[in-house]
């Protein structure tokens, strides 16, 4: 027996990701900091070699480091693999560099019934805003 799936198309990228934003309500930095600071979860999603090269969320800002091949199972309260944060209580506010691989993975817990959504601009605006950096070493 042949299954036939459906499945959503998109015309490129720029489709996908507005279909996602379509679905977020996406926080400024300065919305993010102070959410972060107020008990929300900051998720930063750059791999390891991002972080190092442009620098991080200041620590005291309390920001969670989860890449994004693994971000839905750290986060899915069902699944073995999550975080102690991980619950549909919390709110998450997801980081990238630049606002863009964020908000499709907003979208993607969002799908798992989370209340998440991202930061436009990314690390290089929650930078040239100016808000609490940690450089490599800086701690």
């Amino acid at each position: 027996m042949v299954s036939t799936v459906s499945s959503v198309r998109y015309d490129g990228i720029d489709a996908l990701l507005a279909d996602a934003r379509s679905r977020l309500e996406r926080v400024d930095v300065e919305t993010a900091y102070r959410e972060a600071l107020g008990g929300a979860v900051l998720v930063d999603i750059r791999p390891a070699a991002q972080r190092a090269a442009e620098g991080e969320v200041h620590p005291a800002v309390g920001p969670l480091v989860v890449e994004r091949n693994v971000l839905e199972w750290r986060f899915d309260p069902r699944s073995d693999a999550r975080l102690e944060e991980a619950s549909y209580d919390t709110r998450i506010l997801v980081l990238c560099q630049e606002g863009y691989t964020s908000s499709l993975a907003a979208d993607a817990l969002r799908s798992l019934g989370l209340d998440a959504t991202d930061v436009v601009g990314g690390f290089k605006a929650w930078r040239e805003a100016h808000l609490p950096v940690a450089c490599r070493g800086d701690g």
